[in-house]
């Protein structure tokens, strides 16, 4: 058989719409195979994406490189309010010392003090007042 430009080809319609119909169903399952392909790809590199995060999220966050919980923020402003709280009693009770040690201080030179008022009292209470005539005066 000799195939040329001219040489001339019959079949049937039925056939024909065969092989069309086969050639269609050839390209629809290959765009199917395709197109399950470029899913599982994707679906691979998302995959790798987020172990990549994954491991690296496992790794900085106990590490504190990551920020930290809401619960935590509010756990580290409630110490940080204690610290301060802590420090004003801390002053307060060293103010307090120091005043103790005025008042006691301050009560010893009063006890001095009124020793020595008695003192001038039973003194005074001796004195005659005489104004040169010996009376005391009125």
């Amino acid at each position: 058989m000799k195939l040329s430009e001219e040489t001339k080809v019959s079949t049937d319609l039925k056939s024909l719409i065969g092989i069309i119909f086969g050639v269609a169903v050839g390209v629809w399952a290959y765009f199917g195979i395709v197109e399950k392909l470029n899913k599982h790809s994707t679906r691979l590199e998302l995959m790798e994406s987020d172990l990549e995060k994954n491991t690296e999220f496992r790794i900085k966050w106990p590490r504190g490189q990551l920020g930290s919980l809401p619960a935590d923020s509010e756990q580290f402003m409630l110490i940080e309010d204690l610290y301060k709280q802590v420090e004003k009693l801390q002053n307060t009770q060293e103010m307090n010392m120091t005043n103790k040690v005025n008042i006691e201080f301050l009560q010893k030179q009063m006890e001095k003090a009124l020793i020595d008022i008695e003192k001038l009292k039973d003194s005074n209470r001796e004195i005659k007042y005489t104004n040169g005539n010996g009376d005391w005066p009125k």
